[in-house]
């Protein structure tokens, strides 16, 4: 009884209360600020990150943004999110330096701030505390816009934004045993979710990916739901896509398969609305190495007004490793 009332309790708290409390509580949220030439990184504690979570195991309750330098806040965008989910054994800091994930924001020059949650840290486990709740998603990220724009309001110079600024469009991606804490928020996060990127971590849930890729399959670009999902052979991650892609094609959706890294063009990273990356990258290395996350920003939703020379190559896509 007492947990169905905490949940209750919780799934009604409002977004503008979350703000307001971010406003107010700015001191004791933010845990340490870090500024070099790509951008500014926050680690604060938050009352809607994952954990600590009734039941969990885990009490970390960290949640990291990163506010690239280029970036800069126009009202009729919002403020458009990357989220990314660690995998198993590790923590979102290290996921973070292992992944170049600032570096590949960074260098794909999207308009975006990039939000990394502790999930379960230095643990083989995929739980994901809070964000198992309905609308768990919306709540942390409401509470981290609000938190970063008050913390950065002198630190972040020309990227700041306003703490009453709405959410632009949102951005997935996981690595590995993060799988489910993007399956969890496709399914009930309360945020239409434009684009998930899964770097060989289609481990299971594989009917959630496609629910919501297909839910979408009859919108505009500009409202679809897109997938991409890197996968290295001989492993779960491979049969588990094979099935995935031939689910979402049978419901009509367009699907694209890259047998070998780099074999599509950008326009067809770009406009598919399914792709399927087969890699024959390390585990570890899927998301980093040959730039994975950089172009599947590149060729993402996410609002750019910084000039790029990505998309005038034509022709299969050249592999860029990271040096």
């Amino acid at each position: 009884m007492l947990r169905r009332t905490f949940l209750s309790g919780l799934a009604a708290v409002s977004l503008a209360a979350i703000a307001r409390r971010a406003l107010a509580d700015e001191g004791s949220r933010l845990r340490s600020v870090s500024t070099e030439a790509i951008g500014t990184t926050f680690s604060f504690s938050l009352d809607n990150a994952p954990f600590p979570s009734p039941g969990g195991a885990y009490t970390d309750d960290s949640v990291l943004v990163f506010v690239p330098s280029h970036f800069r806040y126009h009202r009729e965008e919002g403020v458009p999110l990357l989220v990314h989910f660690h995998g198993h054994n590790t923590t979102a800091e290290r996921a973070i330096a292992q992944h170049e994930l600032h570096q590949q924001l960074a260098d794909s020059k999207q308009n975006a701030l990039l939000i990394v949650p502790s999930l379960a840290t230095m643990a083989a486990d995929s739980a994901c505390g809070k964000l198992e709740l309905p609308g768990g998603l919306s709540r942390l990220l409401s509470e981290a816009v609000a938190t970063t724009a008050q913390a950065g309001r002198g630190t972040l110079g020309a990227s700041m934004f306003p703490h009453d600024a709405t959410r632009g469009t949102v951005c997935l991606s996981a690595h590995s045993g993060g799988f489910h804490a993007a399956a969890c928020c496709l399914r009930g996060g309360g945020v239409d979710v434009r684009e998930t990127y899964l770097f060989d971590a289609l481990y299971a849930e594989q009917d959630v990916f496609r629910d919501w890729t297909v839910a979408a399959r009859r919108a505009s670009m500009l409202h679809r739901h897109k997938l991409i999902s890197y996968f290295t052979p001989g492993g779960a991650t491979e049969s588990l896509n094979t099935m995935l892609r031939a689910e979402i094609e049978h419901a009509g959706v367009p699907c694209a398969l890259e047998s070998q890294e780099g074999s599509l063009s950008r326009h067809e990273l770009s406009h598919v609305q399914a792709v399927f990356v087969r890699t024959e990258l390390g585990h570890s290395n899927v998301t980093w190495e040959n730039n994975a996350l950089r172009d599947c920003l590149f060729a993402s939703a996410l609002p750019r007004h910084l000039r790029s020379t990505w998309f005038r190559r034509t022709g299969s896509r050249p592999l860029e490793p990271r040096q």
